[in-house]
């Protein structure tokens, strides 16, 4: 079975160079377990579970661009098993990713689990749309109640994507995860300070007497 995405990612210079480091077979005879074109119900949850990601793109120049882009979780929509969608909000005004996409459709996506220490990359060709162009995507893809303006509509068409090992992935957390992972020890807190205000409290009436 092939594997896509080190198919499109391994060139002859890449080659080249995991031959002087001695790994060129190993990449050469592998072989994924299952096809890396269409998305399962493993990738869908994770890509469901994203608030962000990274995104690669290169210019005429040939130099590239890598841009983060953020929103609500599951801001990102698995539209079919080969596509996904999300809205492109208003930002700094520099257009650089949405200018590269008119020379070259192909990018590169990066989303980070830097929790669970995962990661998982995507080769894709993007559409950039008008927010009118699909009415139905649009609405897809807006998230209610989040008040940032959407700009254009991204559509990506998967090319393959892979699973990179968590290595050198350092555990980072959100503030929602932070304050999800204290709250035991809140309520801990509040309890024992209730403990001890009602002692106090006793302590205090019996000092009276």
């Amino acid at each position: 079975m092939p594997y896509g995405f080190l198919e499109t990612a391994i060139t002859p210079s890449v080659r080249e160079v995991q031959a002087g480091m001695g790994v060129d077979k190993h990449w050469m005879d592998f072989a994924g377990d299952r096809a890396f074109d269409a998305f399962s119900d493993r990738e869908a949850a994770f890509i469901a579970d994203r608030d962000s990601f990274y995104i690669a793109t290169v210019s005429e120049t040939g130099w590239p661009y890598v841009q983060h882009r953020g929103g609500p979780k599951g801001f990102v929509r698995l539209i079919d098993s080969r596509t996904l969608a999300f809205a492109d909000y208003a930002g700094n005004r520099q257009y650089i990713s949405t200018g590269n996409l008119r020379a070259s459709d192909r990018a590169c996506l990066f989303l980070m689990d830097y929790p669970r220490r995962a990661r998982l990359k995507i080769y894709v060709h993007i559409d950039v749309l008008d927010v009118h162009a699909d009415p139905d995507l649009t609405r897809d893809v807006t998230v209610p109640g989040y008040r940032a303006r959407i700009e254009r509509i991204y559509r990506l068409h998967l090319q393959s994507f892979d699973w990179n090992c968590p290595q050198h992935i350092t555990p980072r957390f959100t503030e929602a995860e932070i304050a999800t992972a204290v709250e035991p020890l809140r309520e801990t807190v509040a309890r024992l300070e209730a403990q001890v205000a009602d002692l106090q409290t006793r302590l205090a009436e019996a000092r009276s007497i």
